[in-house]
């Protein structure tokens, strides 16, 4: 990462709101990691003495619908939901990033194939497309999070690529493309920084929704398999004993809902500090923009960059 893209980071931490949200992603984070063993009950336990009963000493939370402690199993599925989002972001970011980036410095072909297989995936209906995929290769954790970055890999993939559009014919650009610079080092040195706030912004709203997304569909029992607890599973099981335990389901949700606004808050002040304007993700054709140049990029300091000569393009 160039210095240029770590500037909106570091003034992003900088605000209050970013340091609280960081604080409790920690809380979370550190609970989806050591949750399990700090549990004070075996998350799977059954103690059919105390079937659905309120907070207590021993049960601080309560007791479901099985004699299991509710605060044991939300630590525990905290892990199980943390791991799941991020496998899932991963997936989307590592095959739409760099195909919304090769969609514009890679030629017509290139950008034309990922933008019928972009326009391909966002036809699927999301909830069919999760149960096909965990039906053909497995019903699990790791596929499930599989089939949600599959589908969310074509919002990075317009979202990059109307980034770097925009930079195809800044002058920068244009003057290292005359030096001979090879595409590769025109990425990382002079788009990547450009674009990692937009993306830096998207990563962490898709996060949120991912969050919620895996939440869906463990709340249908895809993805993870019962008594393994899950936020979206707790919470689908919560559901069906209102009338004993009505504050019940509060406790899962409480844990989605937070995760999931101060992934908001992040990419609010993320945002904020760079002044990324939103990008539409409709499913309109984007096309090559005319000749634009942003006020701060008119003057190009072309003394301060020198290229290898290794990645200059032959010209014979």
């Amino acid at each position: 990462m160039t210095e240029n893209a770590r500037g909106p980071l570091r003034r992003a931490l900088r605000l209050r709101s970013t340091k609280i949200a960081l604080v409790i992603l920690a809380v979370v984070a550190f609970f989806g990691f050591a949750g399990g063993a700090l549990a004070p009950h075996d998350p799977l336990a059954q103690d059919t003495g105390h079937i659905l009963a309120g907070p207590s000493g021993a049960h601080w939370l309560g007791t479901d619908y099985l004699g299991r402690d509710v605060l044991s199993r939300l630590m525990d599925a905290t892990g199980r939901s943390v791991v799941g989002a991020v496998e899932a972001v991963a997936v989307a970011f590592l095959l739409g990033v760099p195909a919304g980036l090769g969609s514009v410095y890679f030629g017509r072909l290139f950008e034309w194939v990922a933008q019928r297989i972009t326009d391909a995936v966002m036809t699927l209906p999301y909830i069919v497309f999760a149960i096909a995929v965990t039906g053909v290769i497995g019903n699990g954790q790791e596929q499930a999070m599989l089939a949600v970055g599959v589908f969310l890999a074509p919002l990075f993939f317009r979202v990059t690529r109307a980034a770097a559009l925009t930079l195809t014919r800044a002058q920068y650009v244009e003057i290292a493309e005359l030096l001979g610079a090879s595409r590769w080092w025109i990425i990382r040195h002079h788009v990547w920084s450009k674009v990692f706030p937009t993306v830096a912004v998207t990563t962490a709203q898709m996060s949120a929704i991912v969050l919620l997304s895996v939440s869906s569909l463990t709340f249908l029992g895809i993805g993870v398999k019962p008594p393994a607890p899950t936020w979206g599973g707790m919470l689908s099981s919560d559901l069906g004993f209102l009338a004993q335990q009505p504050w019940a389901p509060l406790f899962p949700a409480l844990a989605i809902m937070l995760s999931a606004g101060m992934l908001n808050a992040i990419a609010d002040a993320i945002r904020d500090t760079t002044g990324v304007a939103t990008i539409p993700l409709g499913r309109s054709r984007l096309r090559r923009p005319a000749v634009t140049i942003p006020a701060q990029e008119k003057t190009i300091p072309v003394q301060e960059k020198t290229i290898p000569a290794q990645e200059k393009r032959s010209h014979a």
